[in-house]
C-alpha cells in the first residue's frame, strides 16, 4: 500500500474493508488507479469495463499490487443504455448493497458520432452514462448506510446550450467534452439536493492527467503531437489523478459532505452555469427524457 502513503490516513483500510465499490472505466488510467487505491484500502472492488480482456489484465495487476483478491470484472458499454440497464440488473441480482459508485469513464471524439440510441456520443457516455447508471443502482445505494457517489468531472467546463445539448448545430470535440464535464457537475449538485442525508454525492477535477483519453485523440496525435509530447511531461500521472477520487470515496474527512466540487481535495468554485437552478432542472428533465427514466427520490 506504499503508493497511497502521504495522501491520507492509511487507517482508512479498516473503514473500507468489505465495502463494495464500483469504478467505471477502470481497466486503465485514473479509473484503474482509483480501483487499485480502494482495493489497497480493503474494499471489494468491481471493475466496470467495456473490454473484458483488458479488465482481467487490470484485475490481475491490482490483485498483485495490493494483495486484495476481492476484485471482480463486470462488462458494460456505457454508450449503450441497454447495456447499462443489463449491467445494473446483474449487479442487483447478486448484491444487496453498494457503498461507493465512482462514475469515472469518459471519452472525447474528434467528430460527431452517435450512440446506439442515436445520441451524440460524448454526451451519451460522459453525462447520460453517469445519470442512467446512478439511477439504475440507486435502490441498492440508498439501502446502504453512508453510501457515496463520486463523479469525475474536470476544470474544463464550458456552457451548455440547453436547446442543443447534442450539438447538432455546431460540433467541436473539445467544447463538447467540456460541456459534458459541466453536465457532470450540474448533475451532482441537483442529485445532492434530492438525496437523503445518509447518501452523499460529490464531483471532482482530477488534474491534467496523462491518460489515453487525450493521447488517443486525433487532435493530439496529429498536428499538435509535438506540443503535446512535451506538455505531457508536466501532466499528472494516473496515480496522482486518482487521488481525489479515492479521497472522496473513502476519507472520513468528507463523511456527510455532499453537493461539492473538489479540486485538490478541497471544495472549489465551478462554472457559473452550474449554480443556475433553472438550468440544472432543465438539464435533469432533458436527461430523464433521453434515458426514459424518472428518479422519483
Amino acid at each position: 500500500m506504499c503508493f497511497l502513503s502521504g495522501w491520507f490516513n492509511l487507517g482508512q483500510k479498516e473503514v473500507m474493508y468489505g465495502k463494495k465499490c464500483i469504478v467505471t472505466g477502470s481497466n486503465s488510467g485514473i479509473g484503474k488507479e482509483t480501483a487499485r487505491g480502494l482495493a489497497a484500502l480493503g474494499a471489494d472492488v468491481f471493475l466496470v469495463v467495456r473490454n473484458e480482456k483488458k479488465g482481467e489484465d487490470a484485475k490481475k495487476e491490482i490483485i498483485s499490487s495490493t494483495g486484495n483478491e476481492n476484485v471482480q470484472v463486470m462488462v458494460c458499454d456505457l454508450s449503450s443504455q441497454e447495456s447499462i440497464k443489463e449491467f445494473a440488473t446483474q449487479y442487483r441480482k447478486k448484491h444487496k448493497r453498494l457503498d461507493v459508485l465512482v462514475n469515472n469513464a469518459g471519452i472525447i471524439t474528434a467528430e460527431r458520432v452517435l450512440s446506439p440510441e442515436g445520441i451524440e456520443m460524448t454526451f451519451a457516455v460522459n453525462h447520460l452514462g453517469y445519470f442512467l447508471l446512478t439511477h439504475q443502482l440507486l435502490d441498492v445505494i440508498l439501502k446502504t448506510s453512508s453510501s457515496r457517489i463520486v463523479n469525475v468531472a474536470s476544470c474544463a467546463q464550458s456552457s451548455i446550450n440547453l436547446d442543443d445539448v447534442q450539438n447538432e448545430r455546431k460540433f467541436s470535440g473539445r467544447n463538447v467534452y467540456a460541456q459534458s464535464k459541466l453536465a457532470n457537475i450540474m448533475f451532482t449538485y441537483e442529485l445532492a439536493a434530492k438525496l437523503p442525508k445518509n447518501t452523499t454525492v460529490n464531483c471532482l477535477h482530477p488534474g491534467v492527467v496523462n491518460t489515453h483519453l487525450f493521447r488517443n485523440h486525433p487532435l493530439f496525435s496529429g498536428v499538435l503531437h509535438p506540443v503535446f509530447d512535451v506538455a505531457k511531461n508536466f501532466f499528472k500521472s494516473p496515480l496522482q489523478g486518482a487521488r481525489n477520487s479515492i479521497y472522496l470515496a473513502s476519507s472520513s474527512e468528507v463523511s456527510g459532505v455532499s453537493g461539492k466540487y473538489f479540486v485538490g481535495i478541497k471544495p472549489s468554485i465551478s462554472h457559473c452555469q452550474s449554480y443556475d437552478a433553472g438550468a440544472r432542472k432543465r438539464l435533469w428533465e432533458i436527461s430523464e427524457e433521453l434515458t426514459g427514466v424518472k428518479y422519483g427520490i
